[in-house]
């Protein structure tokens, strides 16, 4: 890596650096003017605000505003270079285009890599924390969890019922687990097992859910019932806590493993839309690549010197941000409501941009 390398990754990193530490102060004081009379009505305290909504927020914005601001130091950066007659110079040394563009290409990827860990892994833990205290402080956020008179199909021949389940104890109570099966006679399903229990209890060392008074009924071919009762059964039901309490919002506090077999699981439950889940998969797999298509972006534009210097390649940048970045947003609620393939609707932007990316790096003066 050469001395000049050196020079455009340290004004690079150094403008991304700022300009995410600004958009996360900007973000946050435009969020808190806006909900501060929720906070203020629920009885949230500042230390509550900024030391625990806030906090876990950040890195929230922090992949939110990332694509933005690695786009906005690139033009930054190479328009200065631009500006001070140093590309021109590298120019007439027959430095080509491609060859400026190496060194904002690997921090792009460095970038790139780094969002995909810290936007899979990292993000959803802190989301569980902002999600749960939204619920609490909000007045207009999405219905938590449904915690009542819930029904599962954790199987094609098994059925879960959940009288009310509370998902901070893991607890479900007034349980009912029937199954059927196929008999030989006539070959339609009939019932032929039937447990019902007080309660049911998630162990995660076990990681099995534990039936307390339980009653276990079979029901045999001749119509006689075998009825067994059993204090306390452990069992490996195909289902989690967060199988049975779900919300839209589950796959936020997922990482990407985990969203995974969210997604299995709800497919094994026989879940006809699973839309969002998938959209969130996905996007947690693409967003991180904006970083770097922005920085494809944004170097070949600024690079070529324009009447009105940095302002025009300011302005230029910001509508393609937007377009790129609106561009996504419109596309996820396609995916979600399945009009579109979920996968199509948080890869499409990307592929699109990507493509631009191409012909605009093609086309730019060497």
């Amino acid at each position: 890596m050469t001395t000049f390398d050196k020079h455009i990754l340290s004004r690079f990193l150094t403008a991304s650096s700022l300009l995410v530490v600004l958009l996360v102060v900007f973000f946050v004081v435009l969020d808190y003017v806006e909900y501060i009379d929720d906070f203020m009505d629920r009885g949230a305290t500042i230390p509550q605000i900024f030391g625990t909504y806030y906090l876990h927020y950040i890195p929230e914005i922090v992949k939110l505003t990332s694509p933005l601001a690695v786009f906005l130091a690139a033009i930054y950066t190479t328009a200065r270079l631009s500006q001070t007659m140093q590309l021109t110079a590298l120019s007439m040394a027959g430095v080509s285009l491609y060859r400026i563009l190496l060194p904002f290409g690997l921090a792009g990827v460095a970038i790139t890599i780094f969002m995909l860990w810290f936007n899979g892994m990292i993000v959803p833990r802190a989301n569980s924390t902002v999600l749960s205290f939204q619920y609490e402080y909000y007045r207009d956020v999405p219905a938590e969890a449904e915690t009542s008179e819930i029904y599962r199909q954790i199987s094609p021949s098994s059925v879960l019922t959940v009288g009310f389940f509370d998902p901070g104890l893991e607890t479900g109570f007034r349980v009912s687990l029937v199954e059927f099966a196929a008999r030989q006679e006539d070959q339609h399903k009939h019932l032929v097992r039937r447990i019902d229990a007080a309660d049911m209890t998630w162990s995660d060392s076990s990681r099995q859910w534990r039936l307390r008074d339980v009653v276990d009924r079979i029901f045999l071919a001749d119509g006689v019932q075998q009825t067994d009762s059993i204090a306390v059964l452990d069992t490996s039901l195909a289902v989690l806590p967060r199988d049975i309490a779900r919300s839209e919002r589950d796959a936020e506090r997922m990482t990407i493993p985990e969203t995974r077999d969210y997604i299995a699981a709800l497919e094994r439950a026989g879940v006809s839309r699973v839309g969002r889940p998938l959209v969130e998969f996905h996007s947690k797999l693409a967003y991180p690549l904006a970083n770097l298509i922005l920085i494809l972006i944004g170097v070949p534009l600024a690079a070529r010197r324009r009447r009105g210097g940095h302002a025009i390649h300011f302005a230029i940048g910001l509508f393609l941000a937007f377009v790129y970045l609106a561009f996504q947003q419109i596309a996820e609620p396609f995916g979600y409501a399945e009009v579109v393939p979920p996968a199509l609707a948080a890869w499409a932007p990307h592929v699109l941009f990507g493509a631009l990316a191409i012909v605009i790096i093609r086309h730019a003066p060497n």
